[in-house]
């Protein structure tokens, strides 16, 4: 008993918070809030690119003949408007609010990390001998430089600006004339610090920047969360975290999200270019295949504490859990069943996304359901549609049924167990009840 109450003390008084600091950091929330900027954008553009490669032959040979051959690549212009600036709005966001949380003026620092970002972008040169900055380097190939620099460099300025390292204006001066000229002299040093860096990177076997990131910590990273082992792990965090009250997702989507959200542009390139789609694990795979219900893969029990429950409560709490469950809200489950500290459900909370992943991830490889292609469909999509809308194919929407069914299987036994368990306290309750009345009217006849 003892060594039981040591156990729930260390994960009370240091895992919990450990986690919950973590969940806490300025800079994960920064990195978070920040991506999520690019998402409105990315969506809009998925929707023109759902309308160019619609998967259904009669209707691609209906808007040929209508709109001419070319009709395809110009629906897609606001796609490649929207995409191709995601590392653009991520180095903006972050900075944005990574300063922000600092109580330093954010216009003034995203636009110098904004700076700093193109200092690290390699220029190409076409034949007049003009230098044009490359699409590609706004969008995913840069999101990873885009990142470091929202973080590190806003740290930098931050450090600067703390230390008054600033031209200090008048107090009558207008503040957006005085913020203008305290970022004078961060600005300076940061650019010239960062134009040295890309001399020095320029002259070696590396070449650029964006070369050095990619060599370093992009295509490693990348390499491992598109395996099946790594979403395994990435997963695992997420369910384990929001056991603990620690809303898993914001941590785990804080450092992957970028590496997800290329992994989709890069498909959403392929897809265009009509070449074999490179990455099984995406933004779409995570968020339509794995996360049905939402984390925890917690539909299944939705539809179990809706439909199936004996127990009062669990009947009352399936019609509140229910809808929100098909939009992928679970909130109302794991803080209202509960799931958060409840040692009863955690088996299958961490069980079934797991078997979600390993699913989708071998159905997909192996070529037996289309691969995610790059449309940024909503995580708040309800399933079967999304499966098909992620896809552009049936499969994806039949791989969501299997995967909810399998989902549900794996609740069962447990939700059962649970279900018997309140059914039996419910009836102890309304026995007492019953006998407390009992006893009271007794004694109202004796009076």
């Amino acid at each position: 008993m003892s060594e039981n109450n040591n156990k729930s003390s260390f994960v009370n008084d240091r895992l919990v918070p450990f986690f919950g600091k973590i969940a806490g950091s300025r800079h994960l929330i920064a990195l978070r809030d920040g991506m999520t900027l690019a998402v409105p954008m990315i969506i809009i553009g998925s929707v023109f690119m759902i309308i160019a490669q619609f998967p259904i032959k009669g209707y691609q040979t209906f808007m040929a003949n209508t709109f001419g051959s070319n009709w395809a690549t110009i629906v897609q212009y606001p796609t490649n408007a929207s995409f191709h600036i995601m590392g653009l709005i991520a180095v903006i966001g972050i900075s944005y609010n990574l300063a922000k949380s600092y109580k330093v003026d954010p216009i003034s620092a995203s636009i110098v990390s904004l700076g700093a970002w193109f200092l690290t972008i390699p220029l190409n040169t076409d034949k007049a001998g003009a230098l044009w900055v490359p699409l590609t380097q706004l969008d995913s190939a840069g999101l990873f430089t885009a990142l470091l620099i929202g973080l590190f460099i806003t740290d930098f300025y931050v450090f600067m600006v703390h230390r008054n390292w600033t031209i200090k204006m008048p107090d009558s001066v207008p503040p957006a004339v005085s913020n203008s000229f305290a970022a004078l002299v961060p600005g300076f040093v940061i650019l010239f610090l960062m134009w040295l860096l890309r001399l020095a990177v320029e002259a070696s076997p590396m070449q650029s920047i964006p070369n050095v990131i990619s060599f370093v910590l992009a295509k490693p990273l990348g390499l491992l969360s598109n395996t099946l082992p790594g979403a395994l792990v990435a997963e695992f965090v997420v369910c384990i975290l929001w056991i603990f009250g620690i809303h898993g997702a914001n941590v785990v989507s804080g450092v992957m999200q970028p590496i997800w959200l290329a992994a989709m542009s890069q498909n959403a390139e392929a897809l265009k270019a009509g070449k074999a789609l490179p990455n099984v694990v995406t933004q779409q795979f995570f968020d339509n295949f794995v996360h049905m219900g939402g984390s925890g893969a917690t539909l299944g029990l939705a539809f179990m504490i809706a439909f199936v429950a004996k127990s009062a409560e669990f009947k009352t709490l399936g019609k509140l859990v229910i809808g929100p469950a098909l939009f992928n809200i679970n909130e109302p489950i794991v803080f209202g069943l509960p799931i958060v500290m409840n040692y009863r459900i955690a088996v299958p909370f961490i069980l079934a996304p797991l078997v979600n992943v390993t699913t989708t991830y071998i159905a997909m490889s192996t070529g037996l359901v289309a691969k995610t292609v790059g449309v940024m469909v909503p995580w708040t999509t309800p399933p079967i549609i999304s499966g098909y809308l992620a896809t552009m194919h049936i499969s994806g929407a039949v791989l969501q049924i299997v995967n909810i069914v399998l989902d549900g299987a794996i609740y069962y036994f447990f939700f059962k167990a649970l279900d018997r368990d309140k059914v039996k306290e419910e009836k102890t309750f309304a026995a007492k009840e019953a006998a407390g009345e009992t006893v009271e009217a007794q004694v109202k006849s004796l009076m």
